[in-house]
């Protein structure tokens, strides 16, 4: 049943006083400011789905009753609907995934383990598919190099490995410095690194210059997770 603006108001402010939450706890959990959740419980404005979606969570109510209550039922996705709506995305339920906690690297550099505690600035938790979980770390991308494939600000998830079948995106070690994300190509005299933007020419090296330099695999790009915010 649809309420009124003052109805909606009165349901939502003793819902807040039941749970023992004053205004200003209310905006800490959920970024809600003050003054807008004191002008929404006086019925002077009528919450937006958006501010009905993070009070829903807080007050552990039902989203979509609140969406009928505040008069938004034209909003509301049955759960089959839903699950069509996310299988024609690709998308999997988190309730359906087992994830791990993998390292995200930082500076990758020769001589030493990369996957030593010192590079590790940060972890992540994500669903791996192999059963060789420990050899899975994350690196984030920079640069364009690899747009549309991979932007600036993207984590690539790497197995590591040395080996690769042409065309892989790899992890590649260049004379010590930080890895690099390209798709490498093994022929009989050498090893080529391509950009998948084109702006980037290729990168040859001699099988002379991949043992002198070194020119080093350190892993295969699995999955990679799009980093939407802009900076």
């Amino acid at each position: 049943m649809e309420f009124s603006t003052q109805e909606l108001a009165k349901y939502l402010r003793n819902i807040r006083e039941s749970l023992g939450y004053s205004i200003y706890d209310v905006n800490k959990l959920c970024d809600i400011s003050p003054s807008y959740l004191s002008l929404m419980e006086n019925g002077k404005r009528r919450p937006s789905p958006i501010i009905l979606k993070k009070l829903s969570s807080i007050y552990h109510i039902d989203y979509n009753d609140l969406l009928i209550k505040a008069g938004f039922s034209d909003l509301i996705i049955e759960d089959n609907e839903k699950e069509d709506i996310l299988k024609k995305i690709g998308a999997i339920p988190l309730s359906d995934i087992s994830t791990t906690k993998i390292p995200v690297l930082g500076k990758v550099k020769a001589g030493y383990d990369y996957l030593a505690q010192e590079n590790i600035i940060d972890y992540i938790a994500f669903n791996i598919d192999g059963t060789d979980k420990e050899n899975y770390y994350a690196l984030y991308v920079t640069g364009d190099s690899m747009e549309p494939l991979f932007n600036d600000g993207d984590i690539v998830v790497v197995h590591k490995q040395d080996t690769f079948e042409n065309g892989d995106n790899c992890v590649v070690l260049i004379n010590g410095d930080e890895a690099t994300v390209k798709k490498v190509y093994k022929g009989t005299t050498g090893i080529e690194l391509k950009a998948v933007n084109p702006y980037y020419p290729p990168r040859i090296f001699t099988e002379e210059e991949i043992k002198d330099l070194p020119i080093k695999i350190i892993g295969v790009v699995e999955k990679s997770i799009r980093n939407f915010k802009k900076k």
